[in-house]
């Protein structure tokens, strides 16, 4: 499978507003589906499994069974590839357009006020 389908499945994902609360809750902490069950009441049980299933196409969640249970692991890294690829770059750019203009007015700030002194 391409990077691009891999990337796609996690858009799909994250695009439903239910799948996104079935990983707000886990960021918190693995939950089995019934705890999930729990923290979302507005959907029923097979609602919830149908969406587990996605997000684990996605690899955005891990299931491990622990006897009887299965508990619901959020795996980010998905999100963290996404993050890396659009978001960074971006944000560094940002970042240093800011420290730029800080400097600006800094130097302007003191050329001002050594004026004034």
């Amino acid at each position: 499978m391409s990077n691009d389908e891999e990337l796609d499945r996690v858009f799909k994902a994250l695009a439903n507003a239910n799948r996104r609360a079935i990983c707000d809750q886990l960021k918190l902490r693995p939950l089995t589906t019934g705890q999930l069950c729990t923290c979302l009441p507005e959907l029923d049980r097979t609602t919830v499994m149908m969406h587990l299933r996605v997000l684990e196409q996605a690899g955005l969640v891990v299931p491990v069974r622990k006897g009887r249970e299965r508990f619901n692991h959020l795996d980010a890294m998905p999100i963290a590839a996404i993050h890396e690829r659009w978001i960074g770059p971006h944000a560094a750019r940002a970042a240093s357009r800011l420290l730029d203009l800080k400097s600006k007015l800094e130097t302007e700030e003191q050329s001002v006020m050594s004026g004034k002194a």
